[in-house]
């Protein structure tokens, strides 16, 4: 399991989008889901490891 110092935080993420669906606003690409919680949340819930694909944004 990778260890972070901090939670990941999906904004800073290039993989986050916000989606037009009001019941699942957060969108991750490099996952491929919408969900009602930031994609991490449901990444940590799902597999009770911390986000893998997380790359902070450029710029």
């Amino acid at each position: 399991m990778v260890k972070r110092e901090s939670p990941v935080n999906c904004i800073t993420c290039k993989y986050f989008y916000v989606t037009w669906d009001p019941k699942f606003p957060n969108g991750c690409k490099a996952y491929g889901f919408k969900s009602a919680a930031r994609p991490s949340v449901s990444v940590r819930k799902a597999s009770g490891m911390d986000c893998l694909k997380y790359e902070k944004k450029n710029g």
